[in-house]
């Protein structure tokens, strides 16, 4: 869902002014991953997988299945997983297709999003999606939790604040992290929706991100990349370490 600051205003309009490379690969030892951004919503599917193994997850299969399947079949990775970092809608309209199609097992996000799983069909109405019906993962995930990719390991940190489940996936030896609608470039997610909570959202922020590193680069759940270190230092939400003139 949208978020608050620089790209708050409209997606399709940071999109259009070509600020965002499509379709990004960006490869990383032996952990690889590839955006595919998906919905009207424009929200960044991430396929991720180990290149010693070619096996992968998908990372928040928003919609757009035949695209996915499409871009799976051409990197020539299994999926045996898709990772659902929490509830909304535009992250995870796609995962039953696509899971059917692969089939892969669903896990995440943290059960306190269960009810946001439970109310799909209401928010399929709402935003004019396809109808999506409601389901549940086959694992919830929690914190300390890890998700194998391959030879890679990610692991599962619990994030609330824009979600009650929220989760984020942090790979340490590839000093990447995908982190849904937690943290943008220039912005924070939303915190408006039901049982979402602005100071808990900064909170998981700072003791559950900046732990992580200066220097670990996120994907975000729409918009472009970014580090810890950039948004620590210039992120008008969550900024702890202005720079000193």
């Amino acid at each position: 869902m949208r978020a608050q600051g620089e790209i708050g205003e409209s997606y399709l309009a940071w999109y259009s002014l070509g600020n965002y490379p499509m379709n990004l690969v960006r490869e990383i030892m032996s952990l690889q991953y590839k955006i595919v951004p998906v919905t009207p919503f424009e929200q960044n599917c991430s396929i991720v997988w180990c290149d010693e193994t070619m096996e992968g997850v998908v990372v928040d299969p928003g919609g757009d299945v035949k695209e996915l399947l499409s871009v799976i079949e051409s990197l020539g990775v299994t999926i045996k997983q898709l990772v659902l970092t929490h509830g909304h809608l535009d992250h995870v309209g796609g995962t039953q297709p696509l899971a059917n199609a692969l089939d892969a097992r669903v896990i995440g996000p943290h059960e306190d999003d269960s009810f946001w799983l439970q109310a799909l069909e209401n928010q399929s109405q709402m935003f004019g999606f396809p109808l999506t019906n409601s389901f549940e993962p086959e694992q919830w995930l929690n914190e300390g939790d890890t998700v194998t990719v391959g030879n890679q390991v990610l692991s599962v940190y619990h994030t609330p604040g824009h979600t009650p489940g929220h989760v984020i996936l942090h790979s340490e030896s590839a000093q990447i992290a995908f982190v849904g609608d937690v943290l943008f470039k220039g912005g924070v997610g939303r915190s408006d929706f039901p049982k979402g909570d602005h100071q808990t959202l900064v909170n998981s922020i700072k003791t559950k991100l900046w732990p992580l590193g200066h220097d670990v680069r996120f994907v975000p759940g729409h918009g472009p990349e970014s580090t810890f270190g950039h948004e620590r230092k210039t992120n008008p939400f969550v900024a702890d370490e202005m720079p000193i003139y």
